[in-house]
């Protein structure tokens, strides 16, 4: 903004907050501070940008107030499925409000809003919530859906994917002749929807792309990363940039790194992992023990504001599909020279953490190094070497890494820890993207031993980099709110668990012993995580209520999290300052405004992301058991009985992690 724009700016905000202020219209306002001629134009503008950062409000008549004159409040509308909503204020500190189906109007999922607060208002609707109504959209989060194309007698129609729109959109097919002869009845379509006045007429839109039949393979991913605006393709800059990278690592790129190419390093991934951006190696001191976890360098290809840059910082994050994934960096990068492939020379960023024999972590060394893995296991091999006697060197080190996993993991625990970890179910496709076989994933200890030393290194990162007051990026789980653990304990309670006040940490610790595997242990976990806040990124260390650590990151992902590499390059830049002294300024070093913001990107990459993935994977399910009833011997799966209702039994399915609705009838 212009100086006088600025000026501008100061002289609305200062009028709008006197005292003897009456909500006055734009005509007015100008006439009030005597703009004329040109400075109309700019103030118009400043207005715009005014109403659309949410700092002042339109009122009835299209009067300006300043939001908190007028019980408003702008922020960003998370719709439920139900048909309800929140709005979770830009104001720091803010709780969220309550929007009553009735009241969210035209706005949808994502967009930013203004809500009036509600003086009146039934508490009983959500217990002590503020509610409010939404009266005005400042900016949408996307203007197309996926969905469905229908016809009626008269005309066509599209039921979006997405169960939080309502609302049946009318098309107009003839409005392009290329799209009318290509889309028929069926198909999956996407929609540009037109300016959407009112709750009470449909939306209109106009089909922009024609996926296909709804049954033909892929279509249904397809439509998954339409509804959810995920990137399908890299830009040609990107690419480019990427391609020029070299897949050999030059011996000058050695210079100022630790050689740890005669170290034996191992890394354990999943069976169909392509992108190995973490290797451990374990050694017993005379003192206890020493763990190096190494990660890959990708600070040391990706240059910050390059357009590789810039485009991870968009994708926040990979998103694993059933049938593929949409990674953060291009495949040269992610499974090419960042992944930390058996037998080849890697770029590393090494965290060596000193354990006495009790398992407490003395000290740590932060260095960039480069390794050559010495062996690549998937977490089944591992387990199975884990489970048997050691018959070698790689059997004596696995045994070995998992007597110090155990012992952190058990001091983890008795520090306060909650043990939330889940099974997973995996659904293996065939080449055209049909479910084949689900498969239940158990976290056994071949996980348990990777997740322990991650843990750790995250630790010891986030305490160096708060020691350092270095601002970065922090992985946060604030406290639960007391109101939703009480309604969490009737909910236990209808299961027969005696239970005590469940804000005590000793106390859930106890239920989630009691329910460990027992036929409800998914259902109350699953339940238990919908009464606790949400993990997210902040710029402000906060803690991790869940892991009971006061200092906690993400530093071990930076192929797939852009939120590691920050850390990488925060770490790095902190670094060479201290090696250079203070005459040289780090080349990288964001202010805590710049690390706010991409911490709330990153948040809402992430949400998006597990959502997306979630959603493929129940519809994949979903076809595999459509499959299954086609079939003349369809697979018996167990299952159990959740909650009992007058119209029927909630059975889940617990080898498939899914659950569903068995009708009386």
């Amino acid at each position: 903004m212009a100086v006088n724009g600025r000026k501008i700016r100061e002289q609305v905000l200062a009028l709008l907050a006197r005292k003897d202020y009456r909500p006055l219209n734009k005509i007015e306002i100008a006439q009030k501070l005597g703009f004329a001629g040109s400075e109309r134009v700019a103030f118009r503008k400043t207005l715009r940008e005014l109403e659309r950062a949410g700092e002042i409000a339109r009122i009835r008549k299209d009067r300006y107030v300043l939001p908190a004159e007028a019980d408003l409040l702008a922020g960003k509308l998370s719709i439920h499925q139900a048909g309800y909503g929140f709005l979770m204020p830009e104001t720091s500190g803010e709780p969220d409000v309550f929007i009553a189906a009735e009241n969210i109007g035209t706005a949808m999922h994502g967009d930013r809003v203004v809500a009036r607060i509600s003086r009146d208002v039934p508490h009983d609707r959500i217990k002590g919530r503020r509610e409010g109504r939404v009266i005005r959209i400042l900016e949408r989060a996307h203007d197309t859906l996926v969905g469905t194309l229908q016809q009626s007698r008269n005309f066509y129609y599209v039921v979006p994917d997405d169960p939080r729109f309502v609302h049946d959109i009318y098309v107009h097919p003839e409005r392009d002749q290329r799209l009318q002869s290509s889309a028929t009845v069926g198909d999956k379509v996407v929609v540009r929807l037109d300016p959407w006045e009112s709750r009470h007429l449909n939306p209109e839109g106009e089909i922009i792309e024609v996926l296909g039949p709804a049954s033909a393979p892929g279509i249904d991913m397809l439509s998954i990363i339409r509804k959810y605006h995920l990137p399908a393709e890299f830009p040609k800059d990107v690419l480019d940039q990427a391609e020029r990278i070299s897949e050999e690592i030059d011996s000058r790129q050695f210079e100022g790194r630790e050689d740890l190419r005669k170290e034996f390093i191992v890394t354990i991934d999943p069976d169909d992992a392509r992108d190995f951006d973490d290797a451990v190696q374990v050694e017993k001191a005379t003192s206890g023990w020493r763990l190096g976890v190494h990660i890959a360098d990708v600070a040391a290809y990706v240059e910050p504001e390059s357009a590789l840059d810039r485009e991870a910082r968009r994708r926040g994050n990979s998103v694993y599909l059933p049938d593929r994934v949409i990674p953060m960096l291009p495949e040269r990068l992610s499974n090419g020279v960042c992944s930390l492939n058996p037998g080849v020379d890697r770029l590393t960023r090494s965290v060596f953490i000193h354990f006495d024999k009790n398992g407490v972590a003395k000290s740590a060394r932060f260095v960039r190094s480069v390794i050559s893995s010495a062996h690549r296991l998937t977490y089944k091999k591992a387990y199975a070497i884990l489970t048997s006697p050691a018959r070698d060197r790689l059997g004596e080190q696995l045994h070995l890494a998992w007597e110090l996993a155990a012992l952190l993991r058990q001091k983890r625990f008795e520090h306060g820890a909650l043990d939330l970890d889940f099974p997973e179910v995996k659904v293996w496709v065939d080449k055209q993207g049909h479910p084949v076989r689900l498969e239940r994933v158990e976290n056994d200890e071949s996980h348990q031993l990777i997740e322990e030393f991650m843990l750790a290194a995250n630790e010891a990162v986030a305490r160096e980099l708060k020691k350092r007051t270095v601002p970065t990026i922090y992985r946060v789980h604030e406290n639960p709110d007391v109101d939703k653990l009480a309604e969490y304990r009737e909910f236990v309670l209808s299961f027969n668990y005696r239970v005590g006040d469940l804000t005590h940490r000793a106390e859930l610790q106890r239920l989630l012993a009691l329910i460990r595997g027992k036929p409800e242990e998914q259902a109350l976990k699953v339940a238990l995580l919908k009464s606790l806040k949400r993990a997210h990124y902040s710029a402000q260390p906060l803690g991790h209520y869940g892991l009971d650590k006061a200092n906690y990151l993400h530093f071990t992902s930076p192929i797939r999290r852009y939120a590691d590499l920050v850390v990488h390059r925060t770490l790095d830049a902190d670094g060479a300052a201290r090696r250079l002294g203070d005459a040289a300024r780090p080349r990288y070093q964001l202010d805590m405004g710049e690390i706010a913001s991409i911490a709330e990107h990153l948040s809402t990459t992430e949400r998006t992301a597990a959502d997306a993935e979630t959603d493929a994977a129940q519809m994949k399910k979903l076809e595999f058991f459509e499959q299954q009833l086609d079939q003349r011997n369809p697979q018996i799966f167990r299952a159990t009985i959740v909650d009992v209702r007058n119209y029927g039994l909630m059975v889940e399915l617990p080898d498939a992690l899914i659950t569903g609705l068995v009708y009386v009838s």
